[in-house]
């Protein structure tokens, strides 16, 4: 049996002009993953079909978008975006923010 021992924020990637993807782990099953934001990214409003979507707050905080509004989120914090609900991230403070991002099945 193989496994991985990983410290995601080290993996993060930064981009200056859009948010920073880095996968950590995928599978037909599961991919695990990290959004990174610098102040003012935005990852938009979407949804997934056939797939449900766990957000996990690694540092920083911001926005989770949701379709009726919008929820603070700080390091701690988790969403469960169902498949087909909409969801969203945005980093509205001037501090870097790190979100595990985990989807089943992986697209």
């Amino acid at each position: 049996m193989e496994y991985t021992v990983l410290r995601p924020e080290e993996l993060a990637d930064f981009k200056a002009e859009k948010m920073g993807k880095s996968t950590l782990f995928r599978s037909d099953r599961l991919l695990v993953g990290l959004n990174c934001f610098e102040p003012g990214q935005e990852h938009r409003l979407h949804s997934h079909a056939g797939q449900d979507k766990v957000y996990h707050v690694l540092s920083g905080s911001g926005l989770f978008l949701v379709a009726d509004g919008e929820v603070r989120m700080e390091a701690g914090t988790m969403l469960v975006a169902p498949e087909g609900v909409p969801h969203g991230i945005r980093n509205d403070r001037p501090e870097r923010l790190v979100v595990l991002a985990v989807l089943a099945p992986a697209p």
